[in-house]
């Protein structure tokens, strides 16, 4: 097992500077289209993105909680926000009662339709715009390797739940 550093290198100090502060620039402006344009916080977007992703437009509440990183209980008061919107149903699982399943309506991909030119110029203006897009795969690389480390000891919020 590998000791606990007692403090970053000057490049590791740097990088997660720089990490945090383009979250914390890009995160306002994102959000703020999403609410101009689609009523929507960045979580519900978020939700409303993967069951536009899933093949069928729908999801266990259980996966949707994994794939945001949220805690289930808040993923179940934002989906009853957009249910109350029209936007999704909840219903159980036909597979399992004790599942929850989210279904992305017509209204639902109504509104991430309308979200979805701008919240792309947003992101690609404000974070791909300056990069190339061999940049731009180096950091999904980058990224992606951190998310797998994350995610092998995640916060309860971001844990996968066994199959049942």
């Amino acid at each position: 097992m590998s000791e606990t550093p007692s403090s970053l290198t000057p490049t590791q100090l740097r990088a997660y500077l720089s990490f945090t502060e383009v979250s914390a620039l890009l995160r306002p402006s994102v959000e703020q289209q999403l609410k101009d344009v689609g009523g929507l916080s960045y979580v519900q977007f978020q939700l409303l993105a993967r069951l536009g992703d899933s093949p069928d437009g729908h999801l266990r509440m259980t996966d949707l909680a994994d794939g945001v990183v949220y805690s289930r209980s808040g993923l179940t008061y934002q989906a009853q926000l957009l249910e109350q919107r029209g936007l999704v149903t909840r219903g159980p699982s036909p597979d399992d009662e004790r599942s929850t399943v989210v279904s992305l309506t017509d209204d639902g991909r109504a509104v991430l339709a309308a979200v979805f030119p701008g919240h792309i110029g947003t992101v690609h203006g404000l974070l791909f715009a300056p990069i190339t897009d061999e940049d731009a795969a180096e950091l999904d690389r980058i990224l992606g390797r951190i998310s797998e480390h994350l995610r092998k000891n995640p916060p309860r919020s971001a844990s996968r739940r066994a199959a049942r």
